[in-house]
């Protein structure tokens, strides 16, 4: 099973959050996930980022691959590989 560690849109229209989330590569955008690992949310100024940094990399080093956005979001809050 290929997971993936990505974001998830919730809010309204026009005015989305997104919670970082980790999900098996073949289930949609909001479908089913595994584990909320944290949350982004773009509208505020600077934009509010809050991860679980322990669960970030425990997920990396099973092998998650992050998605560019995430893997962005990831490097501005010092969690790397």
């Amino acid at each position: 099973m290929a997971v993936k560690i990505r974001l998830r849109r919730m809010g309204q229209k026009k005015a989305p959050y997104y919670r970082i989330i980790v999900a098996d590569a073949r289930s949609p955008r909001d479908g089913r996930f595994i584990e909320e690992i944290g949350l982004y949310d773009p509208n505020t100024e600077p934009s509010t980022v809050k991860v679980n940094e322990e669960l970030a990399k425990k997920w990396l080093s099973n092998g998650a691959q992050p998605t560019e956005v995430v893997s962005r979001i990831f490097k501005n809050a010092g969690i790397s590989k």
